[in-house]
C-alpha cells in the first residue's frame, strides 16, 4: 500500500494505536514506581504525574478513534477534573503521612512543614507552648563542593 493510498481514517487509527500504547506505558510506569519507589512521598509523585500524562495519551487516542468533534468537550472535561483531583489528592495522602510520622526522615534535605507543625496542636488549633522551631536544610552527603 503506498502513502498516497491511504486516507484519513487509517491515519487517525494508526495514531490512536501509538497514543493507546504510550499512555498504557505511562500508566504501566506509574504502577511500577508504586510499587518501586521507598518512601511515600516518591510514591506519590509516580502515583500522579505519569498518571496525568499517560491519561491525556489515552484520550487523545479515543479523540482519534471516534472522529467526533462531538466527544472532545467529554475527554477535555475528564482530563480537567484529573489535572484538577490528583494534586490535591497527593497533598492530602503526602500531608497524612507527614502527620502520622510514616515518612522516611533521611531522604529528606530540608524539612519545611515541621515549623507548621510544630505551631499547632492535634486539632490544627495553634499550640499555647508551641515555640518556633526553625528547620535548617541538612548537608548533601553526595555534594564535594569545599571538600578537598
Amino acid at each position: 500500500m503506498n502513502v498516497p493510498d491511504m486516507d484519513w481514517i487509517q491515519i487517525s487509527d494508526g495514531i490512536a494505536a501509538v497514543l493507546l500504547v504510550l499512555g498504557a506505558l505511562m500508566s504501566t510506569v506509574a504502577g511500577i514506581g508504586l510499587f518501586r519507589f521507598p518512601d511515600q512521598l516518591s510514591r506519590m509523585h509516580a502515583g500522579t504525574k505519569p498518571q496525568v500524562l499517560g491519561l491525556l495519551l489515552m484520550l487523545m487516542a479515543l479523540a482519534f478513534a471516534w472522529r467526533a468533534w462531538v466527544w472532545v468537550p467529554v475527554l477535555v472535561l475528564a482530563w480537567v477534573l484529573q489535572m484538577l483531583t490528583a494534586p490535591v489528592s497527593a497533598h492530602l495522602v503526602g500531608r497524612a503521612g507527614y502527620r502520622t510520622k510514616h515518612l522516611k526522615p533521611e531522604f529528606h534535605f530540608v524539612d519545611e512543614l515541621a515549623d507548621v507543625v510544630a505551631r499547632q496542636d492535634d486539632a490544627g488549633k495553634p499550640a499555647a507552648t508551641a515555640h518556633d522551631q526553625r528547620t535548617v536544610p541538612k548537608d548533601d552527603p553526595t555534594d564535594q563542593q569545599g571538600r578537598d
